[in-house]
C-alpha cells in the first residue's frame, strides 16, 4: 500500500513540477467562449454577454493552469467564479466545464473532502440564486428555476463528482500497479543475485575445501613421499579445473540469459565424481540407494546434487571423521526424494575458513523446491543432513488392454 502510494506521489510532483497545463487550459477557454455563445442564442430571456460575462469565462479557464499546484485553492476559486457568472443572470452553458476539471485535478491529487464541500457548496449557492435571489438579480423579470430543471443540475453535480472518483480509483490502480511490477522485479533480481550466489558457493565452497586438504597432505609428504605429494597436487588440479569448469558455466549463463547453457546443469548423475573428490580429500563415501535418483526432474536433480555436495564439504571441513555415508531414497506416500548422509566422527572445533552459510544454502536449495533440510548431531555420535525434495506425481500410463483385445 506504501509502495504504490509513494509512486503516485511521485507522478503528482513530476507533473507538478512540469511545465503549465496550457494546452486543456486552452481548450477549456475556447469550448466556454464558443459554447455560452451559442447558448444566448437558444436563452435570448437570459443576461446578454457583455465584457464582464466574456471576462468571467475566460477567468475559470486561466485559474485551471494553477490546478496541478494549488488543487484545492484552484477549485475553490472556480467555483466562486462560476457563481458570479451564474448571479450576473448570463446563459447557462459548458461554464461548469471549468468546475469539472478543477474538481478532477483536487479528487485526482487527494483531496477528495475539499472537493466535494466545494461542488456542493456551489450546488448550494446556485440554489440559493435560483429560488430565493433571482429577484434582485439579473435578468430583470426572471423567475425561479423550475424544479425539473434543478433536478438536471443536481444530477451533474453528482456525476461530476462520481467520474472524479472512479477516475481517482483508476490512477490509484494504476500507480499500485507500476509499484507492484517494480517491486516484483527488484523481487526477482534479489533472487537472481541470491542464487547466483549460493550456486558459485557450492561450487567453489567443495572445490576449494579438496584443494586444502590437499595442499596440506602434499606440504606434509613433500619431502618424505614425493610420489604420494605428487598425487596430492594432481587431486588439486583435477579440483581447479572443475571449479573453472563449473564457474565459467554460471558466468556463460549470466553473459547470455537467453541462450540455453552449453553444458548441462550438474545432477545426481555425477555422484560418482563427488565420491572420488573425497577419496581424494581422504574420506571414505559409501552410496546407497543411487537407483533412487534416476528420473528426477531437472531442478530437483540439481538442488540434490549440490545439498549432497555441501554435505560431503562440511564433512571434510569440519569432521574428524574418515568416512561417510549417503543414502539416496524415495519412501512411500506422497513422491519425494529423501538425501541423508551421516558422519560418525567429531568436530574438529578449528578454524576451517568457510564462510558459515553452508547450512544456509542448503535449506534455501530445498526450500526453492518446497522441501527441507534438517542438520544436527546423531543421538550415537556424529553428524547427520537429512533432505526431503518433493518431486511431481508420475503421469499415469497407458491403460493395458484387455487379454486377446489385440486380435480384435
Amino acid at each position: 500500500m506504501a509502495e504504490w502510494r509513494r509512486e503516485r506521489h511521485r507522478v503528482e510532483r513530476a507533473g507538478a513540477g512540469g511545465g503549465l497545463p496550457w494546452r486543456s487550459s486552452l481548450a477549456v477557454a475556447v469550448l466556454a467562449q464558443a459554447g455560452s455563445g451559442w447558448a444566448q442564442q437558444l436563452q435570448p430571456e437570459r443576461e446578454p454577454l457583455g465584457v464582464l460575462g466574456r471576462a468571467l469565462l475566460l477567468l475559470g479557464p486561466a485559474l485551471l493552469l494553477l490546478r496541478h499546484r494549488y488543487p484545492v485553492a484552484v477549485l475553490y476559486g472556480v467555483c466562486a467564479v462560476t457563481l458570479a457568472y451564474l448571479a450576473g443572470g448570463y446563459p447557462y452553458g459548458p461554464v461548469v466545464v471549468s468546475v469539472a476539471v478543477a474538481c478532477l485535478a483536487a479528487v485526482g491529487s487527494g483531496h477528495r473532502h475539499a472537493a466535494w464541500a466545494a461542488v456542493g457548496a456551489l450546488w448550494a449557492g446556485h440554489l440559493l440564486i435560483a429560488h430565493r435571489l433571482y429577484a434582485s438579480l439579473p435578468p430583470a423579470g426572471d423567475g425561479p428555476l423550475p424544479w425539473s430543471a434543478e433536478a438536471g443540475v443536481t444530477a451533474w453535480a453528482i456525476a461530476v463528482l462520481a467520474a472524479c472518483e472512479l477516475v481517482r480509483v483508476r490512477r490509484e490502480q494504476w500507480a499500485r500497479d507500476r509499484a507492484e511490477r517494480a517491486a516484483a522485479q527488484r523481487r526477482r533480481a534479489d533472487e537472481e543475485r541470491l542464487r547466483i550466489a549460493r550456486e558459485l558457493h557450492d561450487v567453489l565452497a567443495h572445490s576449494i575445501s579438496v584443494i586444502n586438504v590437499q595442499a596440506g597432505v602434499g606440504l606434509a609428504l613433500l619431502d618424505t613421499d614425493p610420489e604420494q605429494a605428487r598425487s596430492a597436487l594432481i587431486a588439486i588440479r583435477a579440483a581447479g579445473r572443475e571449479a573453472l569448469g563449473e564457474v565459467r558455466q554460471v558466468l556463460d549463463t549470466l553473459r547470455a540469459p537467453g541462450e540455453a547453457p552449453r553444458t548441462p546443469a550438474p545432477g545426481l548423475g555425477r555422484l560418482p565424481e563427488l565420491v572420488e573428490q573425497a577419496a581424494a580429500a581422504g574420506l571414505t563415501v559409501r552410496v546407497e540407494g543411487e537407483e533412487a535418483s534416476r528420473g528426477l526432474p531437472p531442478g530437483a536433480d540439481l538442488a540434490a546434487f549440490r545439498i549432497l555436495q555441501e554435505a560431503l564439504t562440511n564433512v571434510v571441513r569440519h569432521s574428524g571423521a574418515r568416512t561417510a555415508r549417503i543414502r539416496i531414497g524415495r519412501p512411500p506416500g506422497p513422491c519425494t526424494l529423501e538425501l541423508q548422509v551421516d558422519d560418525d566422527g567429531p568436530a574438529t572445533g578449528g578454524d576451517a575458513g568457510g564462510s558459515g552459510t553452508g547450512l544456509t544454502g542448503m535449506r534455501e536449495r530445498a526450500a526453492a523446491q518446497g522441501g527441507t533440510v534438517t542438520a544436527g548431531p546423531r543421538p550415537d555420535g556424529g553428524f547427520r543432513v537429512l533432505a526431503r525434495l518433493p518431486l511431481p506425481e508420475p503421469e499415469p500410463g497407458p491403460v493395458p488392454a484387455a487379454p486377446g483385445e489385440e486380435d480384435r
